[in-house]
């Protein structure tokens, strides 16, 4: 048996199984409970988990953590399978049909045929540019209404994940800095302005001024080619392990850290830092 003919029956076996789960006689009571909405928060949480796996995990962790979010899939399709909208090989045709026409660079005429026939040699950059023009031509062929780049953006995603993408979408009309230098030029205009409002402002003037602080900065992560919320991620580990290494050398003294004096901890944090923690 091929590599493909073993995908396509594994797939048919995870279906059979979702089939027997959702059986109103003999399936699970749970899963015959759930509902699209039902299932959101269990998808955020395999998704996470999913990203913990690759960033900490052995391939056996990815391979479960992508096998349990490739269920979430299934799931969502059963049910609306169940209510008459579509089904499993829906989203499949869906997703199949959609990435051929986002890669004229790769299938000329939209076809798997025409794979190979056209080498446009395109950057990374210029390909997710043109990406966005697609998606954007799409939205405006769906609409019967003047469209927005802002649409569809989804609400759910995480705040800085979310202002790169809307950074993003405004880049790909020309809405956009030239260059890293002149965000960094705004990014120090934010911060000045911060300053005013931690001085003089209400707590609301200074919630308002950070968050374009932090907007800015991902701006900044964007045109330096930096994905923000990877790069906080990382932050956070280095931030973890090094206050370990605090929580550690505290322990060890029997004084702990909340005893400790700002000059020790500041100490160990330079320890820490100069260890590679």
């Amino acid at each position: 048996m091929s590599e493909q003919q073993q995908a396509g029956a594994a797939t048919q076996r995870l279906l059979d199984l979702m089939d027997r789960l959702r059986d109103p006689e003999h399936g699970c009571r749970w899963d015959l409970k759930q509902t699209m909405e039902s299932l959101t928060p269990h998808t955020l949480e395999e998704v996470h988990e999913v990203i913990d796996a690759v960033e900490n995990g052995s391939p056996d962790d990815v391979r479960d953590e992508l096998g349990d979010l490739l269920f979430q899939i299934v799931f969502y399709a059963r049910i609306a399978n169940e209510n008459g909208r579509f089904d499993f090989a829906a989203v499949a045709d869906s997703v199949f049909n959609k990435l051929l026409k986002r890669h004229p660079h790769v299938f000329p005429d939209g076809t798997l045929e025409s794979f190979g026939q056209n080498d446009t040699g395109l950057t990374p950059e210029e390909v997710e540019s043109n990406w966005e023009s697609i998606k954007n031509a799409e939205r405006e062929r769906r609409s019967k209404v003047p469209v927005s780049v802002m649409d569809d953006i989804p609400s759910a995603l995480p705040a800085v994940q979310r202002a790169a993408k809307i950074q993003g979408r405004v880049a790909s009309v020309g809405f956009d800095w030239s260059d890293a230098g002149e965000v960094l030029d705004k990014l120090q205009e934010e911060l000045d302005e911060l300053r005013q409002a931690v001085d003089a402002g209400t707590r609301s003037e200074q919630a308002h001024e950070l968050g374009d602080l932090l907007f800015t900065c991902v701006n900044l992560s964007r045109h330096l080619k930096v994905d923000a919320e990877q790069a906080l991620r990382d932050c956070n580990r280095r931030f973890q392990k090094r206050f370990r290494y605090v929580e550690a050398q505290a322990d060890a003294t029997k004084v702990g850290v909340a005893a400790s004096s700002s000059e020790t901890l500041e100490a160990w944090w330079r320890e820490a830092k100069e260890a590679g923690e």
